[in-house]
């Protein structure tokens, strides 16, 4: 079940803890994705606010925000680029996104297959798709007063066997938000400190959400035909017999 999108907001942009939570997912989707410039860009769920990096370069950047959440207009004092969809049918065209970010989406779905079919679609050739999903490990999985204690968590290997049975690749992964999902002074205070130290405590600590980049996988067509058309390739080389007169 999706939150519902003023629940979203209101935790990223008005809650402190939230606010820390942006901050440190974005910077470790600038690690993935250090810019964009003349590409095209999506996020799916509610990805608004790790999308602004990209908003002065990139050809073209679109919220795609899922109907059983809500829309809001984003962003504020700029041409508006979100827009209310269908879960699993954007009104996209097949294969021309070049980076697709999905965030509080593929946890918070009931249709989890139709909408990774519907992600590769729209994803093009060479493309790359960031999946953050919360970490089943982690805290803030369960912790229900932040969007990452809603839906089904996940862990890495859940999600990336996920992501090939809809003929994604999995390349790189990340974790990240180790600071505990409090809004008490102190935690607020040391937030940095757990981040920075979040690597090496991964096995006693987990990460809070996971990130997998995957890029899309195009299976070679199969068949009688092609079994056909390579079985002599160099044919084609051949001189062709002269042709008789008649």
């Amino acid at each position: 079940m999706y939150l519902d999108v003023q629940d979203l907001r209101n935790f990223y942009y008005r809650s402190a803890l939230g606010r820390a939570a942006q901050k440190t997912v974005r910077e470790e989707v600038l690690k993935l994705w250090p810019e964009a410039k003349g590409q095209t860009v999506a996020g799916f769920g509610f990805a608004v606010p790790f999308l602004r990096p990209y908003l002065a370069d990139a050809r073209r950047v679109i919220g795609l925000m899922p109907g059983p959440q809500g829309v809001i207009g984003w962003p504020q004092g700029m041409p508006n680029v979100a827009v209310l969809v269908e879960e699993v049918m954007w009104p996209l065209e097949t294969g021309h996104v070049d980076k697709l970010l999905l965030i509080h989406g593929l946890e918070s779905t009931e249709q989890p297959s139709a909408l990774l079919e519907e992600c590769w679609r729209v994803l093009g050739p060479g493309g790359s798709a960031l999946f953050i999903v919360p970490n089943r490990a982690g805290l803030w999985s369960r912790a229900e007063k932040t969007p990452f204690g809603h839906g089904r968590p996940y862990t890495q290997t859940q999600l990336e066997n996920q992501l090939k049975a809809h003929n994604f690749l999995p390349e790189r992964h990340l974790t990240t938000l180790y600071q505990p999902p409090s809004e008490r002074r102190f935690w607020r205070k040391t937030a940095g400190m757990w981040e920075s130290l979040g690597g090496k405590l991964s096995v006693v600590a987990a990460g809070g959400v996971l990130l997998v980049e995957a890029s899309k996988r195009v299976q070679a067509p199969t068949g009688p035909g092609l079994r056909e058309t390579v079985r002599k390739p160099l044919d084609v080389l051949r001189p062709k017999p002269e042709a008789k007169p008649v």
